[in-house]
């Protein structure tokens, strides 16, 4: 098989925790451009339109995140069977995995798009959106979804490299993309006067080039990945497996924001101050957090590698060393988001708000509450996603369904008695219930793997 060994990472060989490190890396500077991609619109629709049209910009972020989140989910989801192709070195396998990843792919944008076109009125309506921004909200959003293709397109393709060991291409397009997004705002919103629509239309069209030059970069540099006729049927079993792994992670990421949006229910009553003081404390810890996230796709990019490779031996010392570095960075970024996190919300702060020391005390409040259980989320993300490499994605989501629950009990019910305190807790409890299924989870699935890693091993060696 001819292969582009200079563009793959093998994750079944060599140093693990150096390996994870140059994987990771390029994802999280590629995570914190999407941070950055996803505020260009509020940003720019912010300064040219005015606070009218930011307001409908920003009150769609719970919503996309509920829709883009089961995209990115499934998109990762398929990939993982890939991942353990590449590491078996199975390339006629890895092959018929790419075909029907591509068959499903389009059926799931196909769904998703026609879905939310349909029901995208009930769900402003459902969502209580206020009456002068409505109309802008819906506008921003139906073109939004309208663009999924080119956000499936570019998830899945990402997604492929990865499974093979490249983290840094789908970086270097993102952060094209990105540039790009900034220049379509500013000519679409600024020049053309398009408002909100601008916004929405320079995204989808930078998610669509990002699609195109991914798939051209695939096709050059990836000739192992042409399938012959046979290889790009349909074929059930296989879609089933990829189904069965797709599914229960875009699920998964759907149930989060579930979580977070019961979570804004119960802030919304509790007044103003306090909508603005958590408001910022999450936009603080979107970044914090976007590290956790990082790990966690290399996690399961290095499980999936090496259980395909019959490697069980590293997929323990793989495991071991992401919790090292999860608990490294917990304890690290614990003690000065405690200290000094209330600082950063400056950063979103008007300084000349009258009240703003009764904000920054609300802030530091919740701030100091979560960082205390950044080991529990830390221990949640890699159990999850070394699940998710396993194939053991519907155990993963039900650890999303234990972290849903917690989360709408203590914001929606002891949020009546306890106020904003229960709001606080709210994270930290659901990151916990998660531990409580996750970690059972694991010591009863890592017998079942490395019984899989054997048996693969076992064919692969003829014995």
């Amino acid at each position: 098989m001819e292969t582009s060994k200079n563009k793959t990472l093998d994750l079944t060989r060599g140093p693990i925790l150096p390996l994870m490190l140059r994987f990771c890396l390029p994802i999280l500077f590629g995570n914190i451009m999407q941070q950055f991609y996803n505020m260009a619109d509020a940003a720019v629709v912010g300064k040219l339109v005015g606070t009218g049209a930011l307001a409908a910009v920003g009150a769609t972020g719970s919503v996309i995140f509920l829709v883009i989140g089961f995209v990115n989910g499934i998109c990762a989801g398929f990939c993982i069977p890939a991942a353990q192709a590449f590491g078996a070195g199975e390339p006629s396998l890895l092959r018929r995995f790419v075909a029907n990843i591509v068959i499903l792919s389009v059926g799931a944008a196909a769904i998703l798009t026609a879905v939310t076109s349909l029901l995208l009125g009930q769900i402003l309506t459902a969502m209580d959106f206020p009456p002068d921004i409505y109309a802008d909200s819906f506008l921003y959003l139906r073109i939004i979804f309208a663009g999924i293709p080119a956000t499936v397109a570019y998830n899945t393709q990402a997604g492929l490299m990865r499974a093979m060991g490249n983290s840094r291409t789908p970086l270097y397009v993102l952060v094209g993309s990105c540039c790009l997004n900034i220049v379509l705002d500013l000519a679409l919103v600024g020049g053309f006067g398009m408002g909100v629509a601008g916004a929405a239309f320079a995204t989808i069209a930078s998610q669509a080039v990002s699609a195109v030059i991914c798939f051209l970069y695939i096709r050059k540099t990836y000739p192992e990945l042409r399938a012959d006729a046979e290889e790009r049927r349909f074929h059930a079993k296989i879609a089933g497996r990829l189904i069965l792994s797709g599914l229960p992670m875009a699920l998964q990421y759907s149930i989060t924001a579930i979580g977070s949006v019961l979570i804004q229910a119960a802030v919304n009553g509790l007044g103003s101050i306090v909508i603005a003081s958590v408001t910022a404390a999450n936009k603080i810890q979107s970044f914090v957090h976007l590290p956790f996230g990082t790990l966690g796709v290399t996690i399961s990019t290095f499980v999936g590698q090496n259980i395909g490779a019959g490697r069980y031996d590293r997929v323990k010392d793989g495991f071991r060393s992401a919790m090292i570095i999860a608990g490294v960075y917990s304890v690290a970024m614990g003690i000065f988001m405690y200290f000094g996190g209330t600082y950063l919300s400056l950063i979103f702060l008007d300084r000349a708000e009258p009240q703003l020391a009764e904000i920054l005390s609300v802030i530091r409040h919740f701030l100091r509450i979560n960082s205390l259980f950044y080991i529990p989320l830390g221990v949640l993300i890699v159990c999850r996603f070394t699940l998710q490499g396993m194939e053991y994605g519907v155990t993963a989501m039900f650890a999303g369904a234990f972290e849903m629950v917690a989360r709408g009990v203590v914001a929606l019910v002891f949020a009546k008695t306890y106020g904003f305190e229960a709001i606080c807790c709210a994270n930290p409890a659901a990151w916990v219930a998660a531990c409580v299924l996750l970690i059972p989870a694991c010591v009863v699935m890592f017998p079942r793997a490395r019984a899989r890693a054997e048996a693969g091993q076992k064919r692969k060696t003829g014995g």
